[in-house]
Parts: C-alpha cells; structure tokens; sequence
C-alpha cells in the first residue's frame, strides 16, 4: 500500500511501506484447513509446554507477591529473572546487562531501532531469519547477505562484504530456516575477523538448548562480549505464549536499547516473568529441556526416514539437523517452491518455501528450489503421511503423475 492509496487524511510513513506480512502466518491460514498436516510453523510442540508447573507457579505468584505482579514495573525486568538468566550463561555475565524482552523477536526490533538508519549496511547469513529481516526492513537499510555453508558464514564473503556495515546478524546454532549449525573452527574464525573488522555481531540463539547428541560450540559473545549482542528466548524450553525473552549487551550499549524499549511497551508482563522465574527455579530445566530434546529427536529420525522412504528416485537434497526444530530441502533443479505449495497443499502437506528466507531472494533460482521442513509439532503418522503426500506433489510437478 503506497501513501496516496489511503483514505485522506491518512498517510502512511516511508517506513510503513518497507513492512510486508509474515509469509509463515499467511501459510499458517491455509493449514487451519482441516485435514492439512503443517510442516510449516515454527512452533514448539504444545506436549512440552509445562501446564501444571504453570498452573502451580501461578497461584504462588498471585499469593505471594500478587500486586507486584500486577503491577507496572522496571523496564529491566524482574530482577530474579535476569539474575538467573546472567548465571546460566557459559560466560561471566552481570544482570545488569540482562534486558528482558517481550519474546526475543522485540530484541530484533530494539536493535534494528538503536542501530539502523536509512541506507546503513547491515550483513545476515544466506539464508537467515524471515522476522529477522521483518524487524530490520522499515528501519530502510541495505540487507546484504553473506554466503554460507554447511558449517555457516563463509568467512571470505563476509570479509568482502563487511566494509561500512552496522553489524552482522546471525543464529549460529539450529539455524533458523536451515537447521545447520556453525562449527567451532568457523566460530573461531569469524569471531576474530569480525573484531579485526570492527564489525559487531547479533547473535540469535533461540534454539541452542534442542541439541540431540552434543551441545553446540561456545556462542560468539562468549568470545568477544564488547563486540557482540546476544538474544535468547523462553518460547522453546519454556511456552512461546508467555512471550518472553532477553538481550545481553555491553554496558556501554544497554541504556539506548533500555530507552528503546522504555519507548515500546515500557516492560514486559510482570506476572509472566515472575511466573518464569518460580518455574525455572532449581533443577526444573535440566529434569524438562532433556525430555523436548528426546521428543524432537525422535520427530527428526520419523522427517529422515520418510524422507529416505518416500523421495527415492527424485533428486531431492536435505540436511540432518544436530538440534532445533528444522530441517532444510533442496528440490529438483529448475523446480519452484512457491509454486509447489498450493499443490502440496491440495494433497494435505503444507511447508514455507526457502526464498522467504533470503534477502532479496525472490527471484534467485536457487533459492526458489529451497524449503523449510518442521518436524516437532507432527506425529510420527502425520510425517509419515506428509512426506508421503509432498513426495507424490513433486512428482506430479515433474511430471511423473502420482
């Protein structure tokens, strides 16, 4: 919609123009259809949300401190909260660094507010984060994004990109669209390039809790704290509907992103984070993160397994996944994801086509041969019939009937 197209005396800010809808939440719309099975969402499996320690935590809240929790309160956060966030982080953290946030994507909308002017260059990974890119694009940046591979960044096309950029925005763990995860070389590698650079990081870890055999490598703030921002999230181990979340920034950096919150919803649910705070009390994370992490891996085998099974004979890639809740697909070459998903859909499978996903990748080849695989919110029938039903759709777009 451009300024002119409203009724007067309406007009839209520039910036309004540069927002653009969730391609997931538009697909999201079609798999409320009955009978479709979703590999598209990017949602927690409700059999992990913890109802009865809630339901617990919540009567003890409201008894013990229940005006506090219905109050305002500081913009911080609940001190317990950032407390226990600053202790369970594997580098020395003060929570006074910690900003509790209403779900790790306001970090992304902080940080693109406190550090994005119009034009400034900002690098992501290809591919990266779709409400990554919905936070940084009405601030009117230049989105550049950098080459990747099966351990991550690629380190020579980062340094030939990096000149005059911002920052660079990555999830190096279960990356979100591709499930990937960055090696311990290449986080080694880039975490010295990057301060040589003088380019800061954002680092968005959301899903580095899921591992499946091993966790994954030290995060890159770990390395170089002054140089880097790090967001995580409580929707994984916790429930996505709380929404919350936190950012931990160097000090000299946390009052204007505190402002730029302040500005936003002046703080996040007071009775949802103390709620958190009596859930995640003592061991009650190390006893439940363990039992997502046995589900999920069991829906990744199921999604590996149909996959070997049901796309024998088409030259269909895919990765395994280590952890997080995606696994990545490449189709047959010249084949198009948007166009194969309302045909995917009329045989009852819905996923996200990958080209979402890249920073102006809407016309790329390759990235229109991509899509985004979710395993964790499907029974073991619902993937075994799913990968059976896009299977047949991919032939049929091949041209090799059912």
């Amino acid at each position: 919609m451009k300024p002119n197209d409203l009724p007067a005396p309406w007009t839209l800010a520039r910036r309004a123009n540069r927002m653009n809808p969730s391609v997931i939440r538009e697909i999201l719309k079609v798999t409320e259809r009955p009978g479709i099975i979703s590999f598209a969402g990017g949602l927690p499996s409700p059999a992990t949300f913890p109802v009865k320690e809630f339901a617990a935590a919540s009567a003890q809240v409201l008894a013990n401190d229940g005006p506090g929790a219905l109050q305002y309160a500081a913009s911080e956060g609940f001190g317990p909260l950032r407390e226990r966030v600053a202790a369970q982080l594997p580098w020395t953290v003060d929570p006074a660094q910690v900003l509790i946030t209403t779900g790790s994507q306001q970090g992304l909308d902080l940080v693109a507010k406190v550090l994005i002017d119009a034009g400034s260059r900002i690098l992501v990974e290809t591919p990266t984060y779709l409400g990554a890119l919905q936070a940084f694009t009405p601030m009117e940046p230049e989105v550049v994004g950098v080459g990747s591979d099966s351990e991550g960044l690629a380190l020579d096309d980062f340094e030939a990109k990096a000149a005059g950029a911002r920052f660079l925005y990555l999830l190096p763990n279960f990356q979100n669209p591709t499930g990937r995860t960055m090696s311990e070389e290449r986080r080694a590698a880039l975490s010295k390039t990057a301060a040589r650079l003088g380019v800061p990081i954002i680092e968005d870890n959301p899903y580095g809790d899921l591992w499946f055999d091993q966790p994954p490598p030290a995060p890159l703030t770990a390395r170089n704290p002054e140089g880097c921002i790090y967001l995580g999230s409580f929707s994984k181990v916790l429930a996505p509907g709380l929404r919350l979340g936190f950012l931990v920034a160097p000090p000299a950096l946390y009052p204007k992103l505190l402002q730029a919150k302040q500005a936003a919803d002046l703080h996040s649910p007071s009775f949802n984070q103390r709620m958190a705070a009596q859930v995640v009390e003592g061991d009650f994370l190390d006893r439940h993160v363990p039992r997502i992490r046995a589900l999920y891996r069991s829906q990744r085998d199921a999604m590996l397994a149909a996959l070997d099974r049901e796309m024998a004979g088409l030259d269909v890639q895919w990765n395994s996944p280590d952890g997080g809740m995606f696994l990545w697909a490449r189709l047959p070459r010249g084949m198009n994801a948007v166009t194969l998903l309302p045909k995917a859909v009329d045989l009852g499978v819905a996923f996200v086509p990958g080209a979402a996903f890249y920073a102006g990748g809407e016309n790329d080849p390759e990235a229109l041969r991509t899509l985004r695989l979710s395993f964790v919110t499907a029974t073991v029938e619902q993937i075994d019939r799913g990968i059976a039903a896009l299977a047949k759709a991919i032939r049929q777009a091949a041209g090799g009937g059912a």
